[in-house]
């Protein structure tokens, strides 16, 4: 008897979301199948990958990564230039670390100003990150909407705290997309986007940041998170959790200590750039392998080490 292939079908799919525009749009989700499971149903838009450039110069990156972009990190225009002809990635990720109250504490006006300049020079679809500051972002993520209206970027992201601000300004005043941002919880993700929904904002211009953590710190919570969402959402035809997930993974990998320590404090660990790569690459794989539709990462070798790995499983 000849061998017959079982196929899992599901109820639900997720919803297509587009970042972009033009000849440039980039699209996430439609997919009604499990990552890389091809031999089940549409594996949908595929994953999208982004590299992290900041409003400032890059002071405490590791500076091997630094040496890469020389004195394109210097100015933030000319770096995503650099960053979009020399890497081309699937999208920039602008990240305002600059405007951070506890920092240099750039005013919003002037971040909004710098964003446009940037969305002008580029033609990649851009994500908008903040400082992590909720009150903060707040202001900031209403004034670059205002400023980038049109352009259909993702803003990165809504919280509990100020996704009133956030979602109707991004989405409804300006016509762009919002990430919803809960900690690694099914039900906070699932709340967050009702409440958003509230909002008159419709599922297919939100996206989920559902939280992550590096390898070997806590990620287990985070692939049981994304897997818990994915088969309510395609195997309970859940809505309420049937949005592209987006995982900013440069921004916890490049923190911890195997990654951080120079070499001068840790010998023995060897090159400081090797040991972040590994750190990114490794938890990039995981959440790809468990379903995120997009990562943001910071070294141009850990996004052609991950694209290569998809390439690979397609």
């Amino acid at each position: 008897m000849a061998f017959k292939t079982s196929v899992q079908k599901y109820s639900g799919s997720i919803y297509n979301l587009e970042l972009g525009t033009g000849e440039n749009t980039l699209a996430l989700g439609g997919q009604n199948v499990f990552p890389f499971y091809s031999f089940d149903g549409d594996t949908g838009s595929g994953v999208k990958i982004g590299l992290e450039i900041l409003d400032i110069y890059p002071e405490n990156w590791a500076d091997g990564l630094k040496s890469i972009y020389g004195s394109a990190a210097e100015n933030t225009v000319e770096w995503a230039k650099y960053t979009e002809e020399k890497f081309a990635p699937d999208f920039i990720c602008l990240r305002f670390e600059g405007a951070d109250p506890n920092g240099l504490n750039k005013s919003v006006e002037e971040c909004a100003t710098l964003a446009k300049k940037v969305a002008n020079a580029v033609k990649l679809p851009l994500v908008i990150a903040g400082t992590q500051n909720y009150e903060k972002d707040l202001k900031l993520f209403e004034k670059v909407a205002e400023e980038l209206e049109g352009k259909n970027i993702l803003l990165l992201s809504a919280v509990e705290d100020n996704y009133k601000t956030v979602a109707a300004a991004g989405v409804t005043a300006y016509k762009h997309k919002v990430a919803a941002e809960s900690s690694v919880d099914i039900n906070l993700a699932k709340q967050l986007n009702i409440l958003i929904n509230q909002l008159e904002v419709k599922n297919e211009n939100i996206i989920m940041n559902v939280g992550t953590a590096p390898v070997g710190y806590g990620f287990e919570y985070v692939a049981s998170t994304i897997d818990r969402i994915r088969l309510a959402a395609l195997g309970q035809n859940d809505k309420t959790l049937q949005m592209p997930i987006i995982t900013p993974v440069s921004f916890d990998t490049w923190n911890v200590k195997e990654s951080a320590s120079t070499e001068e404090d840790s010998p023995e660990w060897g090159c400081q750039e090797e040991r972040g790569i590994a750190m990114e690459v490794s938890t990039a794989a995981s959440v790809i392998a468990v379903g995120s539709d997009a990562v943001v990462l910071r070294h141009p070798r850990s996004a052609e080490t991950i694209r290569a790995f998809m390439d690979n499983l397609k």
